[in-house]
């Protein structure tokens, strides 16, 4: 697949999207959010994918938010539309674990797509912020739903009605990212986790993490009964089975997603 906005491939069962618009600072518009929905599509639909990871290209910038040249001629019937929104929910209900290896500063959008995704690896010396009040806008592609939810309503409005940015270490102290590394170990911590995540059970993977998803959007009777019936699936496997007989037999599984 040809790409302008990005680039996309597939290497040991790991996806890796990077949004590399260099003259905007990685700022996503409405062709790079239909170009992720591409890479995404395939990723999806291919057996060979594990995991998926985004980033972005060169070493200062993850995303720098939504390019403020798109937005300064977009419509109200345009942001009803939501096109970033719609995207980064549909990242959020992957099927396929996500991880944001945050390689430099993330903005507005940019951290709005990392909290769509399930891992976050900020680079040590970033910054995150949400400015978007400081423009007369706000978080509009789920951060304001997203972020209490992963740090705590209080510190949410705290990022986002003051518009001040956190370096790295404070959003670590936050909860807003897993792991902060240096420059030099980012892609090596980031393939290790995909690895990781990409040698377990496919199946066991999609249900666990649909299940953790509906933790914070149903009552816990609702998310119990969706859990056991995850729990009934996946005992019909032959991956479960696999697992069990590869643990009893001290040896590595071999999943196939079956």
């Amino acid at each position: 697949m040809a790409f302008m906005n990005i680039g996309y491939t597939v290497q040991d069962r790991i996806a890796t999207i990077t949004i590399d618009r260099p003259d905007v600072r990685n700022a996503l518009d409405e062709a790079t959010a239909a170009e992720i929905q591409r890479a995404l599509d395939d990723s999806e639909q291919n057996r060979e994918v594990g995991v998926v990871v985004f980033t972005g290209g060169g070493d200062k910038v993850f995303v720098s938010g939504a390019d403020l040249r798109d937005l300064q001629h977009r419509k109200s019937k345009q942001v009803l539309e939501a096109c970033l929104s719609h995207l980064f929910a549909r990242i959020d209900d992957s099927p396929k674990p996500t991880i944001a290896s945050m390689n430099g500063h993330a903005l507005g959008g940019g951290v709005e797509l990392a909290l769509a995704c399930d891992f976050r690896i900020a680079v040590a010396g970033s910054r995150l912020g949400f400015p978007e009040v400081g423009l007369g806008i706000l978080p509009g592609a789920g951060g304001t739903q997203r972020l209490p939810r992963l740090v705590g309503l209080g510190r949410a409005k705290e990022l986002i009605l003051t518009a001040d940015p956190v370096d790295a270490q404070q959003a670590l102290a936050l909860g807003l990212v897993s792991r902060v590394v240096p420059r030099e170990e980012l892609a090596g911590a980031t393939r290790e986790l995909a690895e990781k995540l990409a040698s377990r059970a496919p199946v066991a993977l999609r249900l666990a993490k649909a299940a953790l998803n509906l933790s914070a959007r149903v009552p816990m009777d609702a998310g119990l009964a969706f859990e056991v019936l995850s729990q009934t699936v996946l005992f019909e496997t032959k991956d479960k089975k696999e697992g069990i007989n590869a643990f009893l037999e001290k040896r590595k599984p071999k999943f196939q997603g079956e």
